[in-house]
């Protein structure tokens, strides 16, 4: 098997879970380069994966030999570097989130379709063991009609966590909680139940932090099968407790706290399963968790690759919860249920930068 070149873009606290992923995939994937600017952090990085590290980053956009990039930057960086990508006719696979606003993670998803590209996104907790087997019993029936779908993000992290440049703030992360962390919770959930129609929502800054973006956030959705439900996300919750999704339907109630799902059905039957990679990373130590689920993440991207196919989780997938994450936000600021309805496309329309435009 012809192995897929691939080149890694930014070496820093994201890059844990991916340079070990590359490890364990070394019959699959060659590890062309990984670029940072900074010279002390590609020593670092050399020091602890032993894997090539390079100053150069157009010489790896130029590099014809490079198939795929995994870029882990800032997410204001995002569309520029996919649109390298894109000209370079180099696969993508990016952390998420897509960019700071939707309108530029919108644009970011078309450059890479116009490209005829694939575009993956690190949307790992689809990837659950007892995600996917929850999303299996869901499509055999077993819970019947939804009614009711809810998620809850009970995390933790310092003041210290927002205390470095940029973290937490619309001109480089786009936005707070939902954007950041949430993310992961509210993507599983619209994977399981699909996307809310509509959301109405508050989303303040609590005392807990001094930061520019929302810390707490609470919104009630109603889907366009009449089912309703609930959504909570906060970085205030010490010491940061396992995410939560809540399914209700006609024949059925399932829960997921962390990586363990319990489902119980009308007809006396049940199914308890747990995840044998732990969870983590809910306090304050935000990459405390195992890498198993991201090493899924990047053996279905390199699937896609190699059988031409869409990845799982796709950018054009990825804006589903872009586009509930940005009308929470807009309810909050509106004071009124806003639609989640994603309006495409929107390359050329430009953007605010708050995440909060729909």
């Amino acid at each position: 098997m012809t192995k897929t070149r691939i080149a890694v873009i930014g070496l820093g606290m994201a890059v844990a879970p991916h340079a070990k992923s590359l490890t364990d995939l070394s019959d699959r994937v060659e590890v062309a380069a990984c670029y940072s600017p900074t010279e002390a952090r590609r020593r670092a990085f050399a020091d602890t994966y032993g894997l090539p590290v390079d100053d150069d980053l157009d010489a790896i956009f130029a590099d014809r030999t490079i198939d795929a990039v995994m870029i882990l930057t800032p997410p204001n960086t995002h569309l520029d570097l996919v649109r390298r990508a894109a000209e370079a006719g180099k696969h993508v696979l990016l952390e998420k989130p897509l960019e700071i606003s939707f309108q530029r993670s919108a644009e970011l998803v078309e450059t890479a379709e116009r490209a005829g590209i694939k575009l993956g996104v690190v949307l790992q907790h689809r990837f659950r063991p007892v995600g996917v087997a929850l999303r299996r019993l869901i499509e055999e029936g077993r819970l019947g009609t939804i009614v009711s779908a809810s998620a809850r993000l009970m995390n933790w992290r310092p003041q210290s966590y927002y205390d470095q440049p940029g973290r937490g703030t619309l001109a480089r992360d786009g936005g707070g909680v939902l954007l950041t962390q949430g993310i992961h919770t509210l993507d599983l959930l619209i994977s399981l139940a699909g996307a809310p129609a509509q959301v109405f929502s508050y989303a303040v800054t609590s005392p807990v932090h001094r930061m520019e973006t929302e810390d707490i956030a609470a919104a009630a959705g109603r889907w366009e099968n009449g089912a309703i439900g609930t959504i909570m996300a906060t970085t205030a919750a010490y010491p940061g407790l396992p995410d939560q999704i809540d399914i209700i339907g006609t024949k059925g109630t399932a829960t997921l706290v962390g990586t363990a799902l319990a489902a119980h059905f009308h007809d006396g039957t049940a199914v308890d399963l747990t995840d044998d990679a732990e969870g983590g990373g809910t306090g304050a130590d935000p990459m405390a968790f195992p890498h198993h689920h991201h090493r899924a993440v990047l053996a279905d991207f390199l699937d896609a690759i190699e059988r031409d196919r869409e990845p799982a989780v796709s950018g054009r997938e990825a804006l589903k919860v872009h586009g509930l994450i940005a009308a929470t936000l807009r309810s909050s600021e509106s004071g009124r249920a806003e639609s989640t309805a994603i309006p495409l496309p929107l390359a050329g329309r430009g953007a605010r930068g708050a995440g909060r435009e729909g």
